[in-house]
């Protein structure tokens, strides 16, 4: 066992485990961060999804160690002082869920997303949504919601 520190949500944690022990463990189980959620443990379904770095990661995939020394942020870490991302008021919006189970996973990754594209075609949407799974089927809800996210991004920045 080792002492890792984490900067997760924006603070500095320490948390004890082993190098190769996968983030989703420590984030749940450890911090108790239960947003981000356990779905396939293969790094298929995206329920699990955080940004490490900004980059949108699988957490049962990621070691423990690879994350030291990144800014992780869970589902949790995204509204700051209870005003939501646009992404989130697009989900909420557009009804993306159904169980809810994906939704933390779907969002994360289209914030990355919307970080790195903010104008991003249907194609380019549906490519990088590709490994996140909804078992619901809200996919025109998801798709929905991300355009609506962008639409709201871009116009934000217009009028600044």
């Amino acid at each position: 066992m080792a002492d890792f520190l984490l900067n997760v949500n924006g603070e500095e944690v320490h948390v004890s485990g082993f190098a190769d022990e996968n983030l989703l463990f420590a984030l749940r189980n450890r911090l108790r961060l239960t947003g981000t959620k356990f779905g396939c443990g293969e790094g298929q379904c995206g329920a699990c999804t955080v940004l490490l770095d900004g980059k949108a990661v699988r957490s049962c995939l990621t070691p423990l160690g690879a994350a030291a020394g990144a800014k992780i942020v869970t589902i949790e870490g995204l509204e700051r002082h209870d005003v939501l991302t646009p992404v989130q008021e697009a989900f909420l919006a557009e009804g993306a869920y159904q169980c809810g189970y994906c939704t933390s996973g779907m969002i994360l990754s289209a914030t990355a997303l919307l970080s790195a594209n903010p104008h991003p075609t249907e194609r380019q949407i549906v490519q990088h949504m590709d490994g996140n799974v909804c078992r619901c089927g809200t996919y025109p809800r998801i798709m929905a919601a991300i355009k609506r996210a962008a639409a709201a991004t871009s116009a934000k920045g217009a009028a600044a």
